[in-house]
């Protein structure tokens, strides 16, 4: 690895039980691309936003808080769809809660849609957010959301400063006066 990919931020993106099986796997559900096809998305993504991305996919719940245990240090965050280990597994919920990463839930149907037991998320309250329904640009909206958090400048665009004091509002012409919700230019 040379010096200038070493010196990016870290993004690992994990993948649970059967989304190996994407392409192929209740199309009607999932779509037809393929894990491959969005971990090399992500990776060119993430190359164009300045970010290094890793990915992991196992069918093993182990596995998969081994390497969220690994990324701490590592990593600046993460982005996790656990498949059907969401709503159910404890421990992977407190590895992501132990390294303390910003992390973003994706998943490629809408849980809520979908049968009852997948409408709980036991990792939804240690996550910035879930990206649910929108498909594999999920996962691109997820890697997009973690570059505007960890970057100074992610796209070019200045990153705004909770710190910083609101500019003086530029005066309205006279006469004018804008309904309430009426955003002004």
């Amino acid at each position: 690895m040379n010096a200038e990919r070493t010196s990016l931020p870290v993004v690992v993106v994990l993948h649970g039980p059967n989304l190996n099986l994407l392409g192929s796997r209740e199309p009607g559900i999932y779509g037809h691309t393929t894990l491959k096809e969005i971990d090399d998305g992500l990776k060119t993504r993430g190359h164009e936003l300045g970010l290094l991305v890793q990915t992991f996919q196992s069918n093993q719940e182990g596995a998969l808080i081994d390497r969220v245990q690994q990324a701490r240090g590592q990593a600046s965050g993460l982005v996790i769809n656990a498949g059907g280990l969401t709503h159910t597994s404890v421990s992977l919920r407190d590895a992501v809660a132990a390294v303390a990463l910003p992390t973003v839930e994706v998943h490629l149907s809408n849980l809520a849609a979908r049968e009852e037991f997948r409408h709980r998320s036991l990792l939804a309250p240690v996550c910035l957010g879930q990206i649910v329904g929108l498909g594999p640009v999920g996962y691109r909206l997820a890697l997009e959301a973690l570059a505007h958090l960890l970057l100074p400048s992610p796209l070019g665009r200045p990153t705004p400063s909770h710190d910083a004091k609101p500019s003086p509002a530029k005066p309205r012409s006279a006469g004018a006066s804008p309904k309430k919700g009426t955003p002004t230019r």
